[in-house]
């Protein structure tokens, strides 16, 4: 520190000796400073440092380091100082001697050209300098990691001269941008290779530096290279890793997970992946628990793959068919030992693994061009599912640890998505049978009306639903048509359907009215209800009776018309024979099971050839939720669809639910169809009779005859029986007027009428007994029989077939 301002201080700091190299540096004359502290010449944030190195000096003996003076005009001096103990007296405290020399013109530091040079040479990071036209000038030895020989050899070169693999014309036309302009570029990001690892890929940062002479004028570029290869690789892991998150498992389907696997890691990672899964997993049954040996024939069946090439001309063994592997192969190995295995350079003349290729067809890895692979075994909750192979091809950099460890990571999280899948499709299977099997397979025969219907399930993300439907004969040639749907999906949904069918089948046995019934299957889903357990929680899948709907409608032929009710479901509509569509108003009460207002019906005359029109809310979900959706747009889109005519019920049943729900609807959908028939006036008769034992004979008479008149001869003596059993019990237990219905549809129908609201029970006559066998007989002698209340009496009923009688 030759041109360095001398100081004195004493034990407090303060100035005793001032000279004029000191006057020259911080503008103070002698006078205006000893006596002072050094804290009043320093800048505040100095003078605070100030005790520190106080004590630093005193344990050491001296201190260097830098401080800002204040100068006499107030801005700072950044010095470099150096302070050392002066001529200790025997009796007194220490002094110091400072020097100070300001390091803004350079003094202090020797920043010579060689200090410059041994800094660049030795830096860790390529540094090179190249002329105005891109021709090396100077270069460290660091950059030689980089490729294009040490540094005495680029002189005069271009990059395109040095390397030849190089994007060059990238690289140079950011120099020139930079020469041009004289903005730095920072962090360029440029791919490569290194000497020490030419096959694999590097990512390198680069900085550009325009250089000026002292004039301003450019003659060069400065840049910088810095390997970031470990930042890249792992920034591209977190991307690939993120890209699997979003594409894996989009759905339940076990094959389109398998190829979404095979279609993710290509070609980002490797160039043909191949995805094998057992048998098991496919068809979503339960799992082998395995292990297996390495010698056994595991059931393997390709599920997917993917490669950079156009038609995957690698796969010796395509999706559907079952891959065998040679005993012993690495995929056999890798899924009987639940390991991955890596072999970063195959043996090239080694044939495929996969045997009993359909055609025989087989090959070498040199021939599939082929030579880098890694094995990954596809488990999860400790089951193995089935393996999934990586190979590279089109790149020559092999697989390492960082590659293995990223396809581990695939594979982990495509085995989550492919065992949900499978346990969803078992599930899945399992409801569709339970469903198809409560469902309706055939619908009755009956007179009364043409139905037609279509059930299409919800797709895999949504699941099963509850949504049912059915045609019931009732007595009196008349029919019930019901339709309902239950809160929620899955086995659970199915299950709590068939439920309620059954319960709808048995209360429209007991011939009640539309709204009757509600009441009744309302009691039991409220009673079902306070019957569940307290203790468990509501289901994650929101399965429960409670809530559901149900429209429920009879229709009687002899007099045209409909009577129906609704819970907690949308409006049917009526296609009249011109092709007009209505929907006609129908108080709708709660759904089952949820307090609310009496249900309430309605009857509607209905034309023959009308069409009734009942559905579930799936059939409109197409356009989003209910709560959503416009009502009147959605009455307006059916209304469009219904008008359209087709040759069949069948047909035009089919043609709406393609025309308004997906392949694949968010919701079940059930659409039930029925065209009005009536019943000819020669196919029914009915007399008013007295209250008198006389008028049995005669309305057996009367009956006989009608039936000469239909042909059903063989049924007279039968049906006499019938007639004069029932009109006797009415006579006998009842007052006021009778009457009787025959009816000739798919059966001969019997009714009487009576005014008396007590219904007859059958009895078992003991042999000694003198009566009470009419009921008996009746029942052995019909098909079936049974009784419906009306609002002034009630009917006894009864029907045989038409073929004559059985016993």
């Amino acid at each position: 520190m030759a041109d360095a301002a001398a100081v004195l201080l004493d034990a407090r700091t303060a100035v005793t000796g001032w000279t004029r190299d000191a006057e020259r540096l911080f503008g103070y004359a002698r006078a205006e400073v000893v006596g002072r502290t050094a804290a009043d010449l320093l800048m505040p944030d100095d003078a605070a440092r100030l005790p520190d190195v106080t004590r630093r000096c005193a344990r050491n003996r001296g201190w260097t380091g830098l401080l800002a003076v204040r100068h006499r005009d107030g801005h700072p001096v950044v010095t470099s100082v150096r302070v050392m103990p002066a001529m200790e007296t025997a009796d007194g405290p220490p002094r110091w001697v400072v020097l100070a020399a300001d390091t803004t013109g350079g003094a202090g530091w020797d920043m010579s050209r060689s200090v410059l040079e041994r800094l660049a040479a030795h830096s860790p990071i390529g540094i090179a300098i190249v002329d105005a036209d891109l021709r090396f000038v100077w270069s460290n030895a660091a950059l030689e990691q980089f490729g294009g020989g040490p540094g005495h050899e680029r002189i005069g070169k271009r990059l395109a001269d040095i390397q030849p693999g190089l994007d060059a014309d990238a690289l140079e036309a950011v120099m020139r941008q930079v020469l041009d302009t004289g903005e730095t570029v920072l962090g360029y990001e440029h791919l490569g290779s290194v000497r020490s690892a030419p096959h694999r890929e590097t990512a390198h940062a680069m900085s550009f530096t325009r250089l000026d002479d002292d004039h301003g004028h450019p003659i060069g570029v400065y840049y910088t290279v810095v390997d970031v290869t470990e930042r890249y690789r792992a920034r591209q892991r977190l991307t690939l890793l993120d890209q699997a998150g979003k594409r894996l498992g989009r759905t339940l389907d076990v094959r389109r997970t398998a190829q979404e696997l095979a279609d993710v890691a290509v070609p980002d990672l490797a160039d043909y992946v191949t995805v094998d899964l057992l048998e098991t997993v496919l068809e979503g049954g339960e799992l082998a628990p395995g292990p297996w040996s390495e010698m056994d024939a595991v059931p393997l069946r390709r599920a997917g793959h993917q490669s950079v090439n156009e038609g995957v001309p690698e796969a010796v063994v395509e999706i559907g068919d079952v891959a065998k592997y040679r005993a012993g192969a690495p995929p056999v190995r890798s899924l009987t030992s639940g390991g991955s295995w890596l072999e970063e350079r195959l043996d090239p003349l080694a044939p495929e693994w996969a045997t009993g290729v359909p055609g025989g067809r087989s090959a070498t890895f040199l021939d599939l061009g082929l030579h880098s692979v890694i094995v990954v075994p596809i488990r999860a909750r400790g089951t193995t599912l089935g393996v999934a192979t990586f190979f590279r091809r089109g790149r020559q950099e092999p697989f390492d640890r960082d590659d293995l460890g990223l396809a581990e990571e695939f594979v982990a999280r495509a085995a989550l998505c492919l065992d949900n899948a499978r346990r969803y499709t078992r599930e899945r299977d399992a409801a569709l049978v339970l469903q198809r099997h409560l469902l309706p397979h055939r619908l009755p025969e009956q007179d009364a009306m043409e139905v037609a219907a279509c059930y299409r399930p919800a797709d895999e993300l949504t699941g099963l639903g509850g949504d049912w439907f059915d045609v019931i004969p009732l007595s009196g040639a008349r029919v019930a048509l019901v339709v309902g749907d239950v809160v929620g999906h899955g086995l659970e949904a199915a299950a709590a359907m068939g439920r309620l069918r059954a319960a709808v089948q048995t209360l429209a046995d007991l011939d009640l009215p539309p709204e009757e019934v509600l009441a009744h299957l309302d009691d039991l889903v409220d009673r079902a209800g306070y019957e569940a357990d307290p203790a468990e929680g509501p289901r994650g899948d929101g399965v429960r009776a409670k809530g559901a709907s149900c429209l429920y409608a009879v229709y009687d032929p002899v007099g045209g018309r409909c009577s129906m009710a609704a819970a907690g479901h949308g409006l049917p509509a009526i296609v009249a024979p011109d092709g007009t569509v209505e929907f006609p108003e129908l108080p709708t009460g709660p759904a089952l099971g949820v307090s609310g207002p009496p249900f309430e019906s309605v009857e509607l005359p209905l034309a023959e050839n009308s069409v009734l029109a009942f559905y579930t809310d799936g059939l409109l979900a197409a356009e989003g939720p209910a709560r959503q959706r416009d009502a009147d747009a959605d009455r307006e889109r059916l209304r469009r669809v219904l008008e359209r005519r087709a040759a069949t019920l069948d047909d035009r049943c089919q043609a709406v639910v393609d025309a308004l729900v997906p392949a694949r609807p968010p919701d079940d959908v059930v659409l039930l169809m029925a065209r009005a028939r009536r019943l000819d006036a020669e196919r029914m008769v009915s007399w008013e009779l007295p209250s008198d034992p006389a008028a049995v004979s005669d309305v057996r008479k009367r009956t006989s005859l009608q039936l000469g008149e239909w042909g059903l001869d063989e049924l007279a003596f039968t049906t006499e029986l019938v007639v004069s059993e029932l009109v006797t019990n009415a006579i006998r237990h009842a007052s006021g007027p009778i009457r009787l219905r025959l009816i000739m549809s798919r059966t001969l129908v019997c009714e009487v009428w009576d005014a008396s609201p007590t219904a007859p029970h059958l009895r078992h006559p003991k042999t000694t007994d003198e009566g009470g066998r009419g009921l008996f007989l009746i029942s052995q002698f019909t098909q079936r029989w049974g009784t419906r209340y009306t609002q002034d009496g009630k009917v006894i009923w009864t029907e045989q077939s038409l073929a004559g009688p059985t016993v």
